[in-house]
């Protein structure tokens, strides 16, 4: 190994919080669909062994619904003590691989699947949800108290389960993103309205897993820097957002990310449209139809570029001591040292490490000096479907 690549900045331990991290690379969530009846699966933590193998400092368990209420599928693990079996399988998974453990915890909201949750969604604003083929109703003080309980509870059994990290999902139009989006929030009571107001529920519930977390959990929050759309949550309301949770002192860092899962999906994702793999998967033929007649323009091609979240994410550099996740677009080696070297603290990869889970040990070794990652976004289509993974992996795969 060359002096030249010992001393990549992505390779250097680093501090979240009060865990240490071998090295800056985190996996970031993507959902696995290995679950099965809302429990863990050997599957499931073979996937994430490979990922901690491959050398990343720390892997993300995706999208762990803090109640049945609040899932958009069916299998998907939600948190309660049946699962904690599982749970603590992955976490001491990940640990025999020397990297830490971190999970998502999400509620859905306005768009939970009821064929998944068996309850009738439930958001910010009374409001169609195409994909829950329903009207969702609006929350209630109860129900709002309920999901800052749900959360907090969720994050308990996390640290009982033996993860190191927990990740609060504040982005991508789920139930904490819909409080902060104009889209989904015109309520005109004290959780709407100005963006303090909006802001209220995810820094009660970030309060809330910060306490049930304690002082040997990292605890971070994967936070929108906008929906990318006209109506949504826009970037100068977003860093607003990012002051008052650092100022709330409630979490130990930020993966910035961005897009609406209902109204801007390709602004996440970028690349070629899962559109066509998505119509050849999807069973429900209701569904499929709705995708005949909307999905050209919901899975519209949306050009991929390198780092794309990078100029929307140095503004929070700029006017933040909490330390940033840095996400989106994330696959060239010099990319990311340079992004390390202004100053972002982690570097959250997906599509990247599905294409090569040994990305970072390749790094290492001088091999390669970028993913292979093609944008291609079969990936994506898969999610909810079949087992994620890449197709470019499974082509290269000895029959």
């Amino acid at each position: 190994m060359s002096d030249g690549v010992t001393r990549l900045r992505l390779l250097t331990p680093a501090r979240l919080g009060p865990i240490e991290l071998r090295n800056r690379i985190v996996k970031a969530a993507t959902y696995e669909t290995r679950a099965r009846d809302g429990l863990m699966t050997d599957a499931l933590i073979a996937w994430h062994r490979e990922l901690a193998a491959g050398g990343i400092g720390m892997t993300t368990l995706a999208y762990c619904a803090v109640s049945p209420a609040g899932r958009t599928f069916a299998d998907q693990i939600w948190m309660r003590e049946e699962a904690l079996p599982g749970l603590r399988r992955f976490a001491a998974a990940m640990h025999d691989e020397g990297a830490k453990a971190a999970i998502q915890l999400a509620h859905a909201g306005w768009f939970a699947d009821p064929r998944a949750s068996g309850a009738r969604p439930v958001g910010p604003s009374r409001a169609f949800s195409p994909h829950a083929r329903t009207w969702s109703r609006a929350a209630s003080e109860e129900d709002l108290a309920g999901f800052t309980d749900d959360f907090a509870r969720a994050a308990a059994l996390a640290v009982a389960a033996g993860f190191d990290a927990v990740e609060v999902h504040v982005g991508h139009g789920y139930l904490l993103s819909q409080f902060l989006s104009p889209y989904n929030n015109r309520r005109t009571d004290r959780w709407g309205g100005p963006i303090e107001n909006r802001a209220r529920l995810p820094r009660e519930v970030l309060r809330g897993v910060r306490a049930a977390a304690g002082a040997r959990t990292a605890v971070y929050a994967k936070l929108n820097m906008d929906d990318g759309f006209a109506g949504g949550l826009e970037a100068h309301d977003a860093l607003a957002v990012a002051r008052l949770l650092e100022g709330d002192g409630s979490v130990d860092a930020l993966q910035l990310t961005g897009g609406h899962t209902s109204k801007t999906p390709m602004y996440l994702m970028r690349g070629d449209s899962p559109l066509p793999a998505l119509f050849a998967r999807d069973p429900s033929w209701l569904r499929r139809t709705a995708l005949s007649l909307l999905g050209a323009r919901l899975f519209a091609n949306w050009p991929f570029e390198e780092g794309f979240f990078l100029p929307g994410a140095r503004r929070f550099l700029a006017t933040l001591r909490t330390p940033l996740m840095l996400l989106g677009g994330l696959n060239r080696l010099d990319t990311m040292e340079r992004a390390l070297e202004e100053g972002f603290a982690f570097l959250a990869l997906a599509r990247a490490l599905i294409r090569r889970p040994d990305l970072v040990r390749a790094f290492a070794a001088g091999e390669i000096t970028e993913s292979g990652c093609t944008h291609c976004n079969a990936c994506v289509a898969a999610m909810g479907h079949a087992p994620t993974a890449c197709i470019l992996r499974e082509a290269s795969s000895p029959a």
